[in-house]
Parts: structure tokens; sequence; C-alpha cells
């Protein structure tokens, strides 16, 4: 085998046996011992002799063993020829008298530290060292009894005054009524608890943005530049016409029943009735039905659509229990009711060929009839009849949620619609109610009629309603049937107006006369 030689100089450096050898020689040569040459390492840990110590070493030449003690000080060796040699003597220390003459004895009961020789002498006590000395796991020192904790403060001396550990003088009162709790984690969990419900609640602000989206101008210059390209806000009569159309989109919870009274013929209550059943079905949707109460030769029939049939409140009035039963379906209503194809709202019409005598409705055939209405209609607008003491007209005033005086500008009209009114309050109780929130309509049924006649009527009626509202002449509205679409675009806004002023009563059911 070539060894390597890298480096004559250094043979302790060559990664050979010689290497080893000569590392072995420079460490006992600088410990004092004597050079030999290291055997393998096999024969070094199977020839050691074993004397219950720790040793590491080499073997020597002549078959001893020269070990290393761990004990003994890094490198140093003792030489030997088989056998094992006396451990070196422990040096005692024997300290002055006059530096522990006055030392203290031992505290905790345990026994002072003493320093023995191999010959079984005990020496003088040994300095208390700066940790406490290692203990077997299986025996754990015996801790001599110390005194009794000091008892904790009682409720009644926790919360009386004095110079005590920062408790306050006086008892902390809590919102729950119970004590802080101990400790400082606890007491601190227990303040800041305190503090967030002293503390003023804060709301967030919401994400969505709930804002009503803004639609351009669509109505007048502003809205020909809004079809051009141009955004422009909506003018001031555009947004007053919106929030008319709003209101009269509303759905309320339960049905709502409006009546249109005056007690005149003549005064335009039929017109009255259509046109707001009008507004309410384009606007709002849903099924409104306007209801024809005359039992003297009512007239809505006649200026309303008539559907595939010829049924009046008469057909009905026997049926009223099929179609109050749970297996009734509401397409079986379309059987008694016309509905108007192009203003979307339905008529039941009363029987004008016939005389009173011959269709008399008692008041519990009008509970049935409206019961009825009640469950197929959100609306129900009843056209009433000229007799104001009739059975069919005092039970439509006790179902009433809104109540509509229609007149012209007729004298003898307005007074009849006011004497009503006046009639109604005198009552008191919730007739006194209905009359006060009742909505006035006055139209123009003179063709030369002037403005200020109309808004003359309308001021007459300002003490004695919760809202007045005007409506101009319009030819279409008088005679044929009526259709919303022909009105003068004036006029239909006067009819939204006039709709949203008896939206307005609706919210709240009216109470039970």
């Amino acid at each position: 085998m070539t060894e390597n030689t890298p480096d004559p100089d250094y043979p302790e450096n060559w990664p050979t046996r010689r290497g080893l050898r000569a590392t072995t020689a420079h460490r006992s040569a600088e410990h004092g011992g004597t050079v030999t040459e290291p055997s393998t390492f096999a024969d070094r840990i199977f020839s050691a002799p074993d004397d219950g110590g720790s040793f590491a070493g080499d073997l020597s030449p002549d078959g001893g063993f020269a070990p290393y003690r761990a004990d003994a000080g890094l490198g140093q060796e003792y030489r030997t020829s088989g056998s094992v040699p006396p451990l070196p003597p422990v040096p005692v220390f024997e300290p002055a008298p006059s530096e522990f003459a006055d030392a203290p004895a031992a505290e905790d009961g345990l026994p002072a530290e003493t320093s023995a020789d191999y010959s079984g002498s005990r020496s003088a006590p040994l300095p208390a060292p700066d940790r406490a000395p290692a203990v077997a796991p299986d025996r754990a020192p015996a801790v001599a009894p110390g005194p009794a904790p000091e008892p904790g403060p009682t409720p009644e001396s926790a919360t009386a005054p004095g110079p005590s550990r920062g408790y306050p003088a006086e008892p902390v009162q809590h919102p729950s009524g119970q004590a802080p709790a101990n400790g400082t984690a606890a007491g601190a969990a227990s303040s800041r608890a305190d503090l967030r419900e002293r503390a003023p609640a804060r709301r967030r602000a919401s994400f969505p943005d709930t804002q009503t989206a803004r639609i351009p101008a669509t109505r007048g210059f502003r809205g020909v530049l809004a079809g051009l390209g141009l955004r422009m806000s909506p003018s001031e009569s555009e947004l007053a016409e919106r929030r008319d159309i709003r209101a009269v989109s509303q759905h309320w919870p339960g049905p709502r029943t409006i009546s249109v009274v005056n007690g005149k013929g003549g005064a335009n209550k039929t017109p009255t009735t259509v046109m707001l059943a009008a507004v309410f079905a384009r606007n709002g949707g849903g099924p409104v039905l306007a209801w024809d109460n005359n039992e003297t030769r009512g007239t809505l029939g006649w200026r309303t659509e008539q559907g595939p049939h010829d049924a009046t409140v008469m057909d009905l009035l026997p049926n009223t229990g099929n179609l109050l039963s749970p297996s009734a379906q509401s397409a079986l209503l379309a059987r008694f009711v016309h509905h108007q194809t192009e203003d979307k709202f339905d008529v039941l019409r009363s029987k004008p060929d016939v005389l009173a005598s011959e269709q008399k409705i008692t008041m519990a055939d009008f509970d049935a009839l409206h019961e009825v209405a009640s469950k197929y209609f959100r609306l129900n607008l009843v056209d009433s009849g000229n007799d104001e003491s009739a059975e069919r007209w005092l039970r439509m005033i006790h179902h009433t949620d809104q109540l509509v005086i229609a007149t012209t500008t007729v004298e003898e009209h307005a007074e009849a619609g006011a004497l009503l009114l006046e009639a109604l309050q005198e009552r008191g109780g919730a007739f006194a109610q209905l009359a006060a929130n009742a909505v006035v309509i006055v139209s123009q049924s003179d063709r030369n009629g002037t403005d200020a006649q109309v808004r003359s009527v309308a001021q007459g009626f300002e003490p004695l309603a919760r809202a007045t509202v005007t409506i101009p002449y319009d030819a279409a509205l008088r005679k044929g049937q009526i259709r919303f679409g022909s009105l003068r675009p004036a006029t239909q806004r006067a009819w939204l107006a006039a709709a949203a002023a008896v939206a307005e009563g609706l919210s709240e059911p009216a109470p039970v006369l």
C-alpha cells in the first residue's frame, strides 16, 4: 500500500496509519508520556481492561493498555502492563476556621454539604452551592412544612377601606351584579368587558349602496337631450310625477276597500271609480276590482268593457260559498267579472235592466260578496248607489278603508258631498275618523268652466277632508266607455295625482265600524 505523504515535516496530518501513530506520539510527548505506536482500533477496543471506570486509549506494543481516564483530565495517560493504575487522590478542601465560623445552619431541613476522602473521614462543611443539588428522580428531598399561607380577605374585608394591595376603598358595581374575577388576567378581561358595555354603540356603515338609482329625464326638453346621449337630471315636475307613480304602485298587507260616494246622482261617481281602478291596476299591477253597488240601475257596466258573458253581481251571489271553499280556484271568478283588457282591472256589474226591488242586497249578502272580493283582489273600488239608507250602502261604509267623495263643479253635487261628510263627523268614532281621512275629487263637468271655479269648490272641502284634488274637463269622460289611454295628458296626470292622494290613506286599514 502506497502511503500518501503530502507534507514530510508534519506526518500527523497524513491520512494513513503512520499519521495516526505520529499523532499519538505527538500527544504523548506533549503530556509527558512515552512515545508508543498504537495498534489498530479493534485491538484497542477488545483488549481494554474493565475496572468500572470510563477509559479510552491505545494498546501498547507489549500488550499493555494505555488508557485515558475520563475524569483525570483531557489527554492525561497512565501506562501499565495489563493492570489498572490506582486512582489519584482527590484533593480535600479545608477552609479557614474564621471564614465559616459563623456560617448559619442548613436551611429547609437539608444537611450541610461535607467532603469525604477515600478513607471515609468527614471534613468541614462546604459552602452552599449557587444552585440546588441534583436529586435522583425516585427520591425527592423532604421539604419541611412552612408556615401556613395568610388567608385571603373576606368579602367584608375586601370592600373595607384600607391600604391593602391596591383594592378599591369601595366595591366596584358591575352591570351583571357579580364581583370581578380574581387574578390579573380575569380582572383585565372584566375591565375590558365593562368598558365595552359603557362605551356608546357604534354602528358600522353598510357596504351595499342602498340609494335609489338616478334615472335621467324622460319628459320635456330635458328628455329630448337625454335621448341624444346627454345625461340630464329630471325636472321638478317629473320628479313629482315619479313620486305619485311610486305611491300608486305599492302593495299593502291585506286587501283594501275604497268607496266612492255621493248622495246625488250624476256627481261623477262612476267615472271616478273607473279612473282610480285604471291607475292602480296599470301601475301597481295585481288584481283590482271595480264593483257596482248601485241597486237603482247602476251604469258602471255600461261605461266599461264587457267580457265574453253577461254575468252580474246577482249571478255571483249564489256562488259565494263555492268561491270561498279551500278548493276554489281564482280562474273560476272570471265567469262573473269582466276584465278590462287595456286598463287591466275587473268589473263586477249590477243589473240595470231590472227594478231595484228585484236585486235587493242585504247586509249578509254584502258581507259574503265582500269576502269573495277580498279573497281574490287586493284592491276593491266600490261605486256606491244614491240611497244612503240602503243596507248595501251602510254595509259598504262598514268595510271601507278609504272614503272618496266624488263631485263636480255643480253646486248641488258639491253640497251633497259636504253634507255626507258632516253627517259622518256627527256620528263620531270610526265614522268621524273615516270622514276626516277622506279624499275629495272635484271634476270639471262644464266645457266652458274655469279653473277658478274648480279651485273654489275644492277649497270649500278643505276643512272637511284630508285632501282635495281637481280634474280638468275632458270630453272622453262625458259619455261612452272610458279608457285611460283616451284621456288628454293633463287629465291623465291629474288622475295620477288623485290616485296618489288616495294611496296615502291605505297604509293602515281603517278601524272597524
